[in-house]
């Protein structure tokens, strides 16, 4: 299951789309290795946080992408073994590629399942299922819930962590574009997802209780990245605008897609690759759900 924006040219955003499946799934997996890599820093300190009884030995990410949080996770577990599960073949063989470059293909399995169907393969019985950005992806996450209830051992800890929003990158004014255009961008995008995926930014407190878990933990991870710090901020930025033209396109005006244009073209002389003002700026929520012995 993918959850983060996809990069692509502007210009062939449509054909990957609709004519390039293929392209579509490498830039998602750019992207999602992008997100991982800068926020690496913060999943690591989510590992942490998690109140559980004891170091997990069997750990389900559900929803996995190219597997940023299979990674957190076992780096903060030497001893666990992690099964990832995604809708994505070319997702998960991307996961594979990682684990053997790492030294760690023997302690990843992958599964590729559709997690809004209503029978799921066999999972094991984990101690730790970590879902990431995937819960308000699906068409039926209060059954999802049950489910991964019925799959945890006694004693075992659900980790919920979702984005409160799409990241920022750009100052409210800065040089070559409208005042506030990435905020005015959000807007728009805002209101195709509350059409298209309403469960995003759901309070999943009362949801994981209604499925029988004993909420134990919940806090606001506020992320905020100079773009100084990383090269890599400039490529995540430019992805992640790419990817939010797709859902503002058509809402837009015109001197604000012309804008925002003129920030993705790399070889431009507004290239937002050419800027020194960006930054990562976001917020995650995290709920830690026990299933009770």
């Amino acid at each position: 299951m993918t959850h983060a924006p996809s990069p692509h040219s502007h210009q062939a955003a449509a054909g990957a789309h609709h004519g390039h499946p293929a392209h579509a799934a490498d830039d998602q997996a750019q992207i999602l290795d992008l997100d991982a890599h800068v926020l690496a820093d913060h999943l690591a300190g989510l590992a942490r946080w998690l109140p559980l009884q004891a170091p997990p030995t069997r750990i389900l990410d559900l929803g996995c992408g190219t597997g940023a949080g299979t990674f957190a996770l076992l780096g903060q577990f030497p001893e666990a073994r992690v099964t990832a599960v995604d809708t994505s073949t070319a997702h998960l063989r991307r996961l594979d590629e990682k684990a053997r470059e790492r030294g760690l293909a023997d302690r990843v399995r992958t599964v590729e399942a559709d997690l809004d169907a209503a029978d799921w393969p066999g999972l094991g019985t984990p101690d730790l299922v970590w879902a990431s950005a995937s819960l308000h992806h699906m068409a039926h996450p209060d059954r999802a819930l049950r489910q991964v209830h019925d799959l945890l051992a006694p004693g075992g800890l659900l980790a919920v962590v979702e984005l409160s929003g799409f990241p920022r990158f750009l100052p409210a004014s800065g040089p070559g574009e409208p005042p506030s255009l990435e905020e005015r961008c959000h807007e728009v995008s805002a209101g195709f997802h509350a059409t298209h995926m309403p469960h995003r930014g759901a309070d999943w407190g009362p949801m994981l209780t209604a499925a029988g878990f004993a909420v134990e933990g919940e806090r606001t991870l506020t992320v905020s990245i100079d773009g100084s710090r990383d090269e890599a901020i400039g490529a995540y930025a430019r992805s992640g605008l790419e990817r939010l033209r797709l859902s503002v396109a058509d809402s837009l005006p015109p001197e604000d897609l012309a804008a925002l244009d003129r920030l993705l073209d790399a070889d431009g002389p507004e290239s937002i690759l050419r800027r020194d003002d960006l930054a990562v700026r976001t917020e995650r929520q995290v709920w830690a759900a026990r299933r009770t012995a």
